[in-house]
């Protein structure tokens, strides 16, 4: 099953062209690292495939569905049902502790509150986070911050998960940790996830390494 399908993707601020004719398919269960040189594309085509940016031209297909002929209201469910994010830097709230940041996704899609805690605990457990759950973010180490916010991105079982330099603020053992992270999802849950990333050992772990240049995919 083809998971993203973009075609034809163009995304241009004023006279500036930051995609050019992008197309790609990615396919389910897949782990893709998009690579290549600051301001090649590769972040905003992360935000458009994310829905967070919208392309002044082309289509872009996540499971089958056009997410952009979708109203707001619409829209915004289906990125919390079905995408995850992941940032370099965690955007934790830094007043909710750890289990209250992973359950905030699992509240907004409707969730009861005892369920959206049982379900952040199986996450941070996953992680092994379950002794750092009523922690507050300034309370972990930075690695602990980036898996609560993985486990966040988690929470309502998302058919994509989307990451934009995850490992970019991480040292090297926290790195190499959140990497093979990924590997387990993809092996144990069947996650596609697709890694906006400047770290080459990551790129090579993946199932596939796209390149981008000047705002188009570099074959």
């Amino acid at each position: 099953m083809i998971m993203i399908e973009v075609e034809h993707l163009t995304k241009t601020f004023g006279h500036l062209t930051v995609l050019s004719d992008v197309n790609l398919q990615i396919s389910q269960h897949e782990v893709v690292a998009i690579v290549g040189p600051s301001g090649a594309g590769k972040t905003t085509l992360l935000q458009i495939v994310g829905t967070l940016d919208a392309p002044t031209s082309g289509h872009v297909r996540i499971g089958g569905e056009n997410p952009f002929v979708l109203s707001n209201k619409k829209l915004a469910n289906f990125r919390n049902r079905k995408l995850g994010f992941v940032f370099q830097f965690h955007h934790l709230l830094p007043e909710f502790s750890a289990v209250e940041n992973v359950m905030l996704p699992a509240l907004i899609g409707k969730k009861t509150s005892s369920q959206a805690h049982s379900d952040a605990m199986k996450w941070l457990d996953f992680f092994g986070l379950v002794e750092r759950a009523h922690h507050k973010p300034h309370e972990l180490s930075g690695g602990e911050q980036q898996r609560v916010a993985v486990a966040r991105a988690l929470i309502n079982n998302p058919e994509l998960l989307l990451a934009d330099e995850p490992s970019g603020n991480l040292d090297s053992n926290n790195a190499e940790q959140l990497h093979h992270l990924f590997l387990r999802l993809r092996n144990e849950f069947g996650q596609t996830i697709v890694v906006v990333t400047h770290n080459e050992h990551l790129a090579s772990l993946s199932d596939r390494k796209i390149l981008m240049k000047d705002g188009k995919i570099s074959t």
